[in-house]
């Protein structure tokens, strides 16, 4: 098994490209994979609660680990709060922290 952590930073709601980033982490977690998705800049706006994200629910529902850049939810008025259920802030440092610790790491 390996460990991935991707990175999207784009707002599902403005652009299809962001199911490529829940295809390729539900897969990876279904394979047994150890998955996480940092949301960052406009990715972080399906991670409101409330918010209808079905990308996001499918990712929690894989077991896949979803971060929020704190940055990002700070720059667009998202208190911690008010996140979805499953899915937590971190800091952008957690990006340097898989890649030391050898995780293969994709931006979209």
């Amino acid at each position: 098994m390996a460990s991935y952590l991707l990175i999207e930073s784009r707002d599902p709601f403005d652009s299809n490209d962001v199911q490529f980033t829940t295809e390729l982490a539900t897969g990876l977690a279904q394979a047994g994979n150890t998955v996480t998705v940092l949301l960052v800049q406009n990715g972080v706006l399906p991670a409101r609660a409330g918010a209808k994200a079905d990308g996001l629910v499918a990712l929690l529902n894989a077991g896949v680990t979803v971060l929020a850049d704190d940055f990002s939810l700070v720059e667009r008025g998202i208190a911690p709060a008010r996140l979805r259920p499953g899915v937590t802030p971190a800091p952008i440092d957690v990006v340097l922290d898989h890649m030391a610790a050898g995780h293969k790491t994709l931006w979209h």
